[in-house]
C-alpha cells in the first residue's frame, strides 16, 4: 500500500500523496466498493474521499495525473465497442464469401 501522508503531524488536516489518491479512488471507480467501505479501508474520512472521487469523475480528473474522466472513458469504450461489432460483421461476411467461393470452384466440392 502507498504510504498515505505527506507532512506533519497535525490532528484536523492532513496531506495524502497522489498515489494514495489514486489508488482510493481506483477501489470506488474501477472496483466498485462503496466509498464507504473504500475510506474504512483506508482510514480516511468519508467525504475526502468523496471529494476525491467527485473530481476523478468531472473532467479535470485533477489528483489524478494522466488520468481521463470517466466520461471520456465511456465514449471510448461506446467507440472500441462499436467497432469490435463491425469488424466482426466483416469477418463473418468475408467467412460465407470464402466459403461460397470455395464451393463455386470445380473439383473442390466434397
Amino acid at each position: 500500500m502507498v504510504n498515505c501522508r505527506e507532512g506533519g503531524d497535525t490532528k484536523k488536516q492532513h496531506r495524502y500523496t497522489p498515489e494514495f489518491r489514486a489508488e482510493a479512488v481506483k477501489l470506488v471507480t474501477e472496483q466498485d466498493l462503496t466509498q464507504e467501505a473504500a475510506a474504512q479501508r483506508f482510514a480516511i474520512p468519508k467525504g475526502t474521499l468523496g471529494n476525491w472521487v467527485a473530481a476523478a469523475r468531472g473532467s479535470n480528473c485533477g489528483s489524478v495525473p494522466g488520468a481521463r474522466s470517466v466520461k471520456e472513458l465511456e465514449a471510448e469504450n461506446a467507440k472500441l465497442r462499436k467497432e469490435l461489432a463491425e469488424a466482426r460483421m466483416e469477418r463473418d461476411i468475408l467467412k460465407k464469401t470464402a466459403y461460397f467461393a470455395r464451393e463455386s470452384l470445380p473439383g473442390t466440392r466434397s
